[in-house]
């Protein structure tokens, strides 16, 4: 555990992961959500009052239990395996064999560094070897994964470690084209750039198929 605060805000500044899985404890899930709810509550009325806020105010009166009741429910919900979505599979009786691509897939998900929102599209591709899954499972399954504090460079490496492990190939390629607001709208606070991020599994390897994947996604990217 790097326990330096200037290395540790270094880190989070250039927005560095130190793991390829997102860093949750044993017990993260000995509480129901209804305790998470009432602490984080809690916790996010302190803040509010330190900050100065009146918090006999009707407007902000009842912000703690939205907070918590987003963080808990929503926009971290990903972190919960119980909310994992399943996924079906069925045989790929008609044959098709090339690649089949699901584009601009809306994604919100939130940096692990400032708790600020990342938004942008993801473009997920795969090549059948006799399974294929339901188109909308693809959306839940990026959905899922970005509902969680994150890092962009894993929640690509997920969404596709995920795809392969359900459709039981290699052949599977994701990339992500997102806006991360801790770089929009603080520090730098560059509104225009946005960050790419891709994973090539199987196939996707391959110089001529991945350059069919981007061409699909109109994706002008040297990868």
């Amino acid at each position: 555990m790097i326990n330096n605060e200037d290395f540790q805000d270094e880190l989070g500044n250039n927005h560095i992961a130190t793991s390829a899985q997102n860093p949750v404890r044993k017990d993260a899930f000995d509480s129901s959500d209804e305790e998470k709810i009432n602490s984080i509550k809690k916790d996010v009325e302190n803040i509010l009052r330190t900050l100065g806020m009146d918090l006999t105010d009707d407007s902000i009166k009842g912000t703690p239990n939205r907070v918590a009741k987003m963080f808990v429910k929503e926009i971290f919900g990903g972190l919960n395996p119980n909310k994992k979505p399943s996924s079906s599979t069925f045989q790929n009786n008609y044959k098709y064999g090339e690649m089949l691509v699901e584009k601009n897939i809306t994604l919100y998900s939130t940096c692990e560094h400032h708790l600020l929102p990342i938004v942008g599209r993801a473009h997920v591709a795969y090549i059948s070897n006799g399974t294929v899954v339901g188109l909308s499972k693809m959306n839940r399954i990026v959905d899922y994964f970005a509902k969680r504090p994150q890092v962009q460079e894993r929640l690509t490496m997920q969404i596709v470690q995920e795809l392969q492990k359900v459709l039981g190939t290699d052949d599977v390629a994701c990339v992500i084209d997102a806006k991360h607001l801790c770089v929009n709208s603080r520090g730098i606070r560059d509104i225009e750039s946005s960050t790419v991020t891709s994973e090539f599994g199987g196939k996707f390897k391959d110089e001529q198929t991945r350059r069919e994947f981007l061409d699909y996604i109109r994706l002008d990217t040297n990868f």
